[in-house]
Order: C-alpha cells, then structure tokens, then sequence
C-alpha cells in the first residue's frame, strides 16, 4: 500500500545548478567572449553607447524601480510608469520584483541573522554571489504579502522570463539595424550580456561590500556601512547605513552632494508631476 505520508518541507539550503551554470554562462561569456570577439571584429562607438545607454536604464530600473518604489514604497507613481521602470528592473536577471522585493524586505528584516538571504557574516563570496545558488526554506510568501497585493508587480512577474529576453532582444536588434549580423552580435554582447554582468555585480556589491567595509554615521544596529565609493558603481546605493536606519527615505545619499543619481531621477519625476508621496524618514535632514 502507497505512503500517505506529507513529505516533511526542506530545512536547509538546496544548491541549485540552473542558477549556478547561468551565472557561470554569464561570466565566461563576458570575461571570454568579449575580449575574443574585439580582437577578431572589434566594437564600434555604437556599441559601446548603447552598452552604456541600457546600463544605466537597467540599473536605475533596480534602484529606483525594485528597490525604492517597490520594496520600501519610497515613492508612488502612476501605473504606465511603474511597468516601464519594473521593465527595465526586470532587464537585470535579478528575478522578478516580487522575488527581488520578498529578498530584500527579509534582508532587512533579518540583518546578519541566518534568515537574511545575502548575510554577511557567511563571508564575502556568499554576501556578493553565492546565495544566488540555493533555494532557500527561509524563502516564503510572508514577505511578499503587500506585494502581491500590487497587481502591477503581479503582471511583471508573470511575464518576467519574456521580459528578460526582451532586455537582450532589444540591443541585438539595434545592432543588426545599425550595423548588420555583425553589429546585431556586438551590440548583444555589450548591450547585453555585458551589461547584464556590470548591472548585476555592481547591486552585488551593497550586499557585500556595504556590509564589510565603510563608516557607520548613522547607528550600529547592523553591519550596513556608508561608502561614497561603492555610491559610484551602484547609481547612489553606497549610503547603505543611512538607508538601514531610515530604510523608507526616497534617499540613500541625504546630502545634496551625496553621489545619489537614484534620488535626482525620483526627485526628478516629481518635479515633473510623475511621482507623488516621496518619503523622507531622517528628522535630521530636510
């Protein structure tokens, strides 16, 4: 007679391959393809622009769009806007904005305990890229309640995967209307999988290096620390204790000299009538 019994839930992280393999794909493609394809063919001005032009669209359609509008509800936006920017959030491989937000909303719930997906007191090496390789029990619907309330998040995640392909779609076909089968090819790589790579490790870096190295001007409740460097490679993220302590700022640089071009976008759209409801938290600041 069959077992009836309910297969008990995992207790412990699962390495999963899929993610381990693309990530590895993504790596050797750039570090590999790359510099092999520009000495064959070479790149052409055009290439590099759109490469630079999709690396900031799809960085700030994670700063601004996964992390500040969705998971801390930093700001509000009107529907059109709020697809477009998770669209470009959507380019970066990072999972979609429910999963990305359900992460991040348990990050700082969780800080530094074995809970928190990129902890890093597990090192450097998990807090940067290897949590990417486990599936997780600590991974659950809890943290994504308000966001699955959101039907525009919904709609991203359902159609995440077509999406991501879109992100890659787009330069190479720039490339072969500008320049052929060729330029389609080089503008793929750069456009594509070399911005993917770029988008991908400089958020990598808040989790692990902002968590490591840094000053901690604004309370030691966690490892979060504030770096004007990292702040360069990540469009403003770098004031990573700032952000832990007022984690609702539409802010991470709170002075206006503070390198945080997330800030100036939103700051921007309000000031264009498309955001509304920006949210400052530091009483110290105004």
């Amino acid at each position: 007679m069959r077992s009836t019994a309910i297969e008990a839930p995992p207790t412990e992280d699962i390495f999963v391959p899929l993610n381990f393999v693309l990530f590895c794909a993504i790596v050797a493609a750039t570090v590999i393809g790359i510099p092999l394809y520009s000495h064959y063919y070479g790149f052409s001005r055009f290439d590099w622009i759109l490469s630079f032009v999709m690396y900031i669209v799809t960085g700030m359609g994670i700063t601004v769009g996964y992390h500040r509008l969705v998971a801390h509800q930093s700001f509000e936006c009107s529907g059109w806007l709020k697809r477009c920017i998770l669209i470009a959030g959507g380019w970066a491989l990072q999972n979609s904005a429910l999963k990305w937000g359900g992460d991040h909303i348990r990050h700082h719930a969780k800080t530094d305990q074995e809970e928190d997906p990129y902890n890093a007191s597990k090192g450097f090496w998990h807090s940067h890229c290897g949590w990417l390789f486990y599936s997780t029990p600590h991974r659950t619907e809890k943290y994504e309640i308000r966001l699955r309330r959101d039907p525009i998040v919904m709609w991203q995640h359902r159609y995440y995967w077509l999406i991501v392909v879109t992100g890659l779609l787009l330069p190479f076909a720039l490339g072969v209307w500008h320049g052929g089968l060729h330029g389609g090819i080089a503008a793929f790589l750069l456009g594509g999988l070399f911005r993917m790579f770029m988008v991908l490790n400089s958020t990598f870096t808040i989790n692990s290096l902002c968590h490591m190295i840094g000053t901690q001007p604004h309370g030691t409740q966690d490892s979060s620390r504030d770096s004007w460097l990292v702040s360069f490679v990540s469009f403003g993220e770098g004031y990573h204790n700032f952000h832990h302590t007022y984690a609702r700022d539409f802010r991470n640089g709170p002075k206006w000299y503070n390198f945080d071009p997330s800030k100036w976008i939103i700051y921007t759209l309000w000031l264009l009538g498309l955001a509304h409801n920006l949210r400052r938290n530091d009483p110290a600041v105004g």
